[in-house]
């Protein structure tokens, strides 16, 4: 039974953080062996107000990334000749998109749907097109991506990718001869009885559906701002398009919780596959790994399973522990809605389940080394410029632009932080909006820093 002792404390500190951090709106869901809570507080949308419910539609963000690799685990199990014979997620994607191109030819040849899953591709990731609301979408932008730069060798460094996941769903449509939207509902979504769960605002416009709103940091005397355009451009729905639930999103957590059988007891995936999606497969930032398209850390012998998202405004959080038969789900309607969450998750494991996350220690660094580490680091998406002050190294983040569409402009620099070191090479930021977010410093042949990898990107020096 969810402690109603733990369930107050954990609504009070959302209540308190929204008022603190200005976020207009939070859904929240909770599922422990078998029973579920769910909540929404605040409003949908500044400008036109409505309570949020449980039910209430928020853009997921890269949740839908997972969604995605369900989908395609469907399919291989489905198609077990021709390209996956042998192979399964190991093909070369190429043995399904003839046509693809690649900026490196070799990579062209050897990119796989693993690569996509485990963020290893190495391609540009922060990526993001709008080729219009047709059929054709994904076509065009995959037809494009012969222009993103070759980053980081095939395989060898993970980096997050958006921009992979325009491939998976292109393999989708090519797949079931359908677009990627029908192909998912028919192969994720309805036999989820996930009927709260959209990719086109046309579907979500009759029901209770959350706007995102800008950051508002301290000394900012002024109210949050609904941000526009609401959507993301139609070839982004592999990689972030999808609209839901917290109650919609229970109900998947429970598929993966599960055995790969839905509550009405149809199988939809064999538990060897589901187990695989939750199987480390590449390691990623900051001590986790990757499993198909899936976070994975553990946590005082309890194997945790998450995924984010974040689009123009929103942010969710979407958490699994398949050993307690656990999930938590909380969406926000802010840019503010990690610093929110984050702690939030932490307080949550503890209180109900028992699980610690162990507080970070603090190593000593001298200033002259630290001044070893001052400088421009960069990537497609935002330049990281390291300098020393009081003593202390201080990370200031300069956005490019770029997002939601390649002409976007760049969102207003967030303040910077002091960040301290936690470990050989590892960074803990100290204040807020990145406060006990963690980064790295990587390393080439000769021992020299080549890397920052900061918000899961890796930004070259």
């Amino acid at each position: 039974m969810i402690d109603p002792q733990a369930l107050q404390s954990i609504t009070s500190q959302i209540e308190s953080e929204m008022q603190r951090l200005h976020i207009p709106g939070v859904a929240l869901g909770i599922w422990d062996d078998g029973q579920e809570f769910n909540a929404g507080f605040g409003v949908t949308n500044l400008e036109n107000p409505l309570p949020i419910t449980a039910d209430t539609l928020f853009q997921v963000g890269s949740i839908t990334k997972t969604v995605t690799a369900t989908a395609m685990m469907r399919l291989m199990e489905q198609n077990t000749t021709g390209p996956w014979a042998g192979s399964g997620l190991d093909a070369p994607i190429r043995a399904f998109l003839p046509d693809l191109s690649l900026a490196d030819p070799t990579v062209t040849e050897r990119a796989t749907l693993r690569h996509v899953f485990t963020h290893t591709g190495g391609w540009v990731g922060d990526y993001f097109d709008d080729a219009g609301p047709g059929d054709d979408a994904l076509k065009v932008v995959v037809s494009r991506m012969g222009a993103l730069a070759q980053e980081t060798p095939l395989g060898q460094i993970w980096s997050y990718n958006n921009s992979g996941f325009f491939l998976a769903g292109r393999v989708i449509e090519i797949l079931t001869g359908k677009s990627y939207e029908t192909a998912v509902r028919e192969l994720a979504l309805d036999p989820l009885r996930m009927q709260h769960s959209f990719f086109f605002a046309r579907d979500a416009i009759t029901y209770r559906v959350a706007a995102g709103h800008d950051a508002v940091y301290p000394g900012e005397e002024r109210q949050p701002e609904v941000l526009r355009p609401w959507g993301l451009a139609r070839a982004s729905n592999p990689l972030g398009g999808l609209l839901s639930s917290v109650k919609d999103l229970l109900r998947y957590a429970r598929f993966h919780l599960g055995d790969g059988t839905t509550g009405e007891g149809q199988r939809l995936l064999s538990a060897e596959s589901l187990n695989a999606m939750q199987t480390p497969a590449a390691p990623a930032a900051n001590g986790e790994w990757m499993g198909v398209s899936w976070f994975l850390h553990d946590l005082d012998g309890a194997k945790i399973v998450r995924h984010g998202g974040a689009t123009n405004g929103q942010m969710a959080t979407f958490l699994l522990i398949p050993q307690r038969k656990f999930a938590l789900v909380i969406l926000t309607n802010s840019d503010r809605g990690g610093e929110l969450y984050n702690p939030l998750v932490k307080r949550a494991l503890a209180d109900l389940h028992g699980l610690v996350e162990p507080e970070p220690q603090i190593i000593p660094v001298s200033t002259a080394e630290l001044s070893s580490f001052t400088g421009e680091y960069s990537s497609a998406a935002q330049n990281l410029r390291l300098s020393l002050a009081a003593g202390e190294l201080v990370l200031q983040v300069e956005p490019k632009g770029g997002f939601p569409t390649p002409d976007a402009p760049p969102p207003p620099a967030p303040p910077p932080t002091r960040l301290a070191f936690c470990g050989q090479d590892a960074l803990l930021c100290l204040d807020e909006p990145f406060k006990d977010n963690r980064g790295e410093f990587l390393r080439d042949e000769q021992g020299k820093v080549a890397w920052l990898r900061f918000g899961g990107r890796v930004h070259r020096r």
